[in-house]
């Protein structure tokens, strides 16, 4: 139950940059509303709005702009927006899929966007469902490896989680991934925490049943304006591709 993800680590890099940009707080505060929407604005009886919370939180998100979210979707206070889900499709360099999810008040905006942000840089928007079909829900815990002056093992994880019955812990550099069915993993998640260990996220996501690989700097440059085009929307709330990068261009990657 192992294996490397190097786009995982390349996402967690980009979260940072993200966050200075001001754009994951937006998105960050729309999870919450939203899931308080759906589930309630107590998150002692809605794992979702928890989790929610508490990614939001770990993000240095101010508690202030969180509880007006949880108020707003919740019901307690007016101004709440009525978000749609929606999702788009896109082919990057060398084929490589792109799965766009967005969450919008809007649906006219984010198509706009979407299209400007995948046609101007060099991808082309797919069929519906061409994209999609190999992509598949999952469950994602993130477990940070380094915690205070603790180094947390595979052993640690696997041990922790076992009876959550994960589907798989896959090693992606600085985190352990927890790989789930959809439907288990607030119970992973639980697992870790009992356990004694902290988490960064604990979320539904897609996952790609097989990668692309790219083998040129170039066309990894190319994919990722596409996603840094497609990540500057309001209205894009996450991306997900099956690119796989080779050791030596991530590396060349991460030189520039």
């Amino acid at each position: 139950m192992s294996g490397h993800s190097k786009w995982a680590t390349t996402k967690h890099k980009k979260a940072v940059i993200d966050a200075k940009r001001g754009k994951l707080f937006a998105k960050l505060i729309k999870n919450v509303e939203v899931a308080a929407r759906i589930g309630g604005g107590d998150p002692g009886g809605n794992p979702t709005l928890y989790d929610a919370i508490q990614k939001a939180k770990k993000s240095s998100v101010p508690n202030d702009n969180i509880d007006r979210a949880v108020k707003r979707g919740s019901g307690a206070d007016g101004g709440g927006a009525n978000y749609d889900t929606i999702m788009y499709e896109a082919y990057g360099p060398a084929g490589v899929a792109i799965l766009i999810e967005c969450l919008t008040d809007n649906r006219n905006r984010a198509i706009s966007d979407v299209r400007v942000a995948v046609t101007r840089n060099g991808a082309t928007m797919a069929d519906g469902g061409s994209v999609q079909r190999i992509f598949a829900r999952k469950g994602v815990v993130i477990v940070p490896k380094q915690q205070g002056e603790r180094t947390v093992t595979e052993d640690d994880v696997l041990e922790a989680t076992l009876d959550a019955e994960p589907e798989d812990v896959v090693d992606s550099g600085e985190v352990f991934e927890v790989v789930s069915d959809p439907s288990v993993v607030v119970e992973v998640r639980k697992a870790v925490q009992a356990a004694g260990l902290d988490y960064d996220s604990a979320e539904v996501e897609f996952r790609a049943d097989f990668d692309q690989q790219l083998t040129s700097v170039d066309e990894a440059q190319k994919l990722f304006r596409v996603i840094d085009a497609l990540e500057d929307s309001d209205d894009v709330q996450n991306v997900y591709t099956n690119v796989d990068l080779p050791d030596e261009v991530a590396a060349a990657l991460d030189a520039e």
